[in-house]
């Protein structure tokens, strides 16, 4: 977040519809923002906080089955 922007005007900010958005609309496009928003400022404080955001760390040797070809 930029430290000149409160939190209202990011708000502002964010609830201009992207165009993807607007082709669906939204009811509360204020309520959306500020729920994206919060969603957005948990991520940015715990990495880990996010669905499928942990990367596992394995060598190909744990991952995959070697098999020689046919001769």
């Amino acid at each position: 977040m930029s430290h000149e922007q409160s939190d209202q005007e990011r708000m502002e900010s964010r609830a201009h519809l992207l165009p993807e958005e607007a082709a669906v609309g939204s009811d509360d496009p204020e309520a959306q923002a500020d729920a994206i928003l919060t969603e957005s400022d948990i991520r940015e404080e715990d990495q880990n906080a996010a669905p499928d955001t942990v990367l596992e760390r394995r060598t190909s040797e744990q991952t995959a089955t070697f098999s020689e070809p046919p001769d």
